[in-house]
């Protein structure tokens, strides 16, 4: 038996949840056909691409080296299906929450007026990466530290922190909220694509419970249940405010880097301008 595309799609689906019945989950199949597409792959690759000891299932170092690979195989056919069905794909920027927060629109509108020829599309994928590793957009825009291997790197800006807390709790009172005011509270925490952990504070002095969601509308709607208290960054307030969620500065923690990310070499001929249009438009570019 050959590997065939969905050997591929099955892998990237594993490495991204770290999970066969998660992966089973997205791709709309059975686990068993999950465990048994992962097996012909290593089968007739002849390696161990993930580990499956634990809970979690955890790519080995084969695994994280195949990762890329599998990753530019499937662009590269849907690229290929894509410019068969219409002579312009368009070009991909995935983000998992809050885009390019208040440069979102001037973005947009500039590449529309200077690159008419090319559509942009701005997909929201919830997961670390926006869809990037396993294929499904050109360039990601990624909070936070990238450390995954094989991806050019662009920071844009620094993020300031903001709480997120009940508009009609006591802490919505404050012109501003220090780290200290949330220890009591649960804290929400995104463990699919957010950037707040609990070891953001001291070690002796951090929130007592925590309480995990993994996107951002169940997080805003958790807090705005009084369910906790959320820390984001600054784009979120922009992108989404909530009727019910007040959004307080946050000095006390460290703001977030913003990056731009791809492959090497781009799944898109498009995306040096796009790289080039979004640093001048947030005055960003440092590395």
């Amino acid at each position: 038996m050959s590997i065939e595309l969905r050997h591929l799609r099955c892998f990237l689906a594993i490495a991204e949840e770290s999970s066969l019945t998660r992966a089973a989950a997205r791709l709309g199949i059975t686990q068993p056909a999950v465990s048994r597409s992962l097996a012909t792959l290593e089968r007739q690759l002849g390696v161990r691409l993930v580990d499956r000891s634990t809970h979690h299932a955890t790519l080995t170092p084969e695994g994280r080296a195949f990762r890329e690979r599998a990753a530019s195989a499937v662009s590269a056919f849907d690229d290929a299906v894509d410019t068969a069905r219409r002579p312009v794909r368009p070009l991909r920027l995935g983000h998992a929450w809050s885009a390019l927060g208040p440069y979102t629109t001037r973005l947009l509108r500039r590449w529309e007026r200077e690159q008419p020829d090319t559509p942009l599309e701005l997909l929201r994928i919830d997961d670390r990466t926006a869809g990037l590793l396993r294929g499904a957009v050109d360039v990601a825009v990624v909070r936070g530290p990238v450390a995954e291997p094989g991806l050019v790197v662009t920071r844009l800006f620094s993020d300031p922190r903001v709480a997120a807390v009940t508009a009609d709790g006591p802490l919505a009172a404050l012109p501003r909220i220090t780290p200290a005011d949330l220890v009591t509270a649960p804290l929400l925490v995104n463990t699919v694509s957010g950037t707040t952990a609990p070891d953001l504070w001291p070690a002796d002095a951090r929130p007592a419970t925590t309480i995990t969601v993994t996107n951002t509308d169940d997080w805003l709607a958790a807090i705005a249940a009084g369910r906790g208290a959320g820390v984001s960054t600054a784009s979120t307030a922009e992108i989404h405010p909530h009727p019910d969620v007040v959004y307080r500065p946050l000095p006390g923690l460290p703001p977030v880097p913003v990056h731009l990310t791809h492959h090497d070499p781009p799944s898109h001929p498009a995306v040096p301008a796009l790289v080039a249009l979004a640093v001048e438009v947030t005055g960003g570019g440092g590395a």
